[in-house]
């Protein structure tokens, strides 16, 4: 994030197809139906050994991932060669920022209704502190896993799924914003929901959903609720990670945040257990953000949450 200037899914699925129906606040939304299928029950397993690449990576290349440096490339072409070997069509958007080449790695899923587009994406680049496992390889690892699992399934979706990860978030978005600002009148608008990963599996979590676009937000808090997890509005992380771009041009946005720098509260240690005075995330932009900078329980729930409203919103 840039510094500021299984059996529950189908029960809650049926839920949130009758939250679409009534409010209708999804871009281009129809009658909602419940998903054909259950979201799958991502294992975290999975996820975990996506960020132990990228942690490998990070080593191999001087500590991090970042914008224009070798591990951030080696990043992206471990996410596509995954993708490729999963049937999706995958692109590669290069730009130029701060005198160096970034690029953004997008990917779709054959079928569904193209003039109906549902995104899911994070960043991928860290910055150059540290290998950025937490910041945000756990978004992106999520984001991989759920696209993998879209593949497992042969998911079938009304609506067409695309799946991205953005170069130069840290250094103000300009990967997402390159891609927005690069897309026709048209496709803008035939982007129903943009969702957005980053920072998912803080070590002392929180549990923070986007209240940008009702539909979404309730997508959300309708599969915690499903876990008897409360859940608060994001706040920290406004106008701070790649959803940004796509919401300024009219996008319906969401996203989920585990947290970053801010303090957790006596009362958020009293619901979600952790460290009250301590941030969510002690090692946010450090060196130390690796692979031990994780909890399991966040990441795990997150990651199924995200696979959830995949396929709830694309259905």
């Amino acid at each position: 994030m840039k510094l500021s200037v299984s059996g529950r899914a189908a029960a809650a699925a049926v839920v949130t197809a009758t939250t679409l129906l009534a409010t209708g606040s999804l871009a281009g939304a129809a009658p909602a139906t419940p998903a054909v299928a259950a979201a799958p029950d991502l294992p975290v397993a999975n996820v975990k050994a996506h960020l132990s690449q990228l942690q490998s990576i990070a080593t191999a290349n001087g500590g991090n991932r970042a914008h224009g440096r070798t591990g951030y490339r080696a990043s992206l072409d471990y996410v596509k060669a995954k993708l490729d070997a999963a049937g999706f069509t995958t692109t590669i958007q290069q730009f130029t920022s701060s005198s160096r080449t970034g690029y953004n790695l997008i990917a779709d899923w054959p079928g569904g209704d193209t003039p109906r587009v549902v995104m899911a994406g994070s960043p991928l680049d860290s910055v150059t502190a540290g290998p950025g496992i937490n910041d945000n390889g756990s978004g992106s690892a999520a984001v991989l896993e759920t696209a993998l699992a879209v593949s497992r399934a042969g998911l079938q979706p009304t609506r067409h799924l695309r799946f991205a990860w953005w170069g130069a978030e840290e250094l103000g978005m300009v990967g997402s914003r390159y891609y927005v600002n690069n897309l026709s009148s048209t496709n803008r608008s035939r982007i129903s929901a943009y969702l957005n990963f980053d920072m998912i599996g803080s070590p002392n979590p929180g549990y923070f959903v986007y209240d940008d676009d009702p539909t979404i937000e309730q997508t959300f808090k309708t599969y915690f609720s499903g876990l008897g997890v409360p859940t608060e509005i994001e706040t920290e992380g406004d106008g701070r990670s790649d959803h940004a771009p796509f919401k300024n041009v009219g996008i319906p946005v969401g996203g989920l945040f585990s947290g970053a720098d801010y303090v957790k509260t006596s009362a958020q240690a009293a619901k979600w257990g952790g460290t009250a005075g301590q941030p969510f995330d002690r090692c946010y932009h450090s060196s130390c953000d690796t692979i031990a900078n994780l909890n399991d329980t966040a990441l795990d729930r997150n990651a199924d949450a995200l696979a959830y409203a995949v396929w709830t919103l694309s259905s």
